[in-house]
């Protein structure tokens, strides 16, 4: 095992891409190479990049690499916004996904916050 499978915020960046493929899946299929796309890719790269910085042996180096993957968070939001003003989400996906990224962001930023002050 990874010491970043271990992390609580990985496993939920893991759950919070399953939910974007999940609410993404019913989208037009003329925005494959769209919405769809640049929504799944910005989630997946929320997991990555704590994998990726997890393997920095500087805290400071990792804190950057949180802070990429808080970006791709907030793009999600961006993203969903776009989504639910052209009817692509429902109300009710648009805010569990919206409190989704909340919560995540909230625990990025007290990971970074941890790693700059250690």
């Amino acid at each position: 095992m990874f010491g970043f499978e271990k992390l609580d915020v990985w496993q939920k960046a893991i759950e919070f891409a399953d939910q974007v493929y999940t609410v993404t899946r019913a989208f037009p299929s003329d925005e494959r190479f769209g919405l769809t796309n640049q929504m799944r890719r910005a989630a997946v790269s929320v997991s990555s990049n704590i994998a990726e910085g997890s393997a920095r042996i500087s805290p400071k180096d990792f804190a950057r690499f949180i802070e990429i993957a808080t970006g791709s968070v907030y793009e999600v939001v961006s993203q969903a916004f776009i989504g639910r003003r052209q009817g692509f989400l429902s109300p009710a996906q648009f805010q569990e996904l919206y409190s989704s990224a909340e919560h995540q962001g909230k625990m990025l930023s007290g990971l970074r916050r941890s790693l700059l002050e250690s």
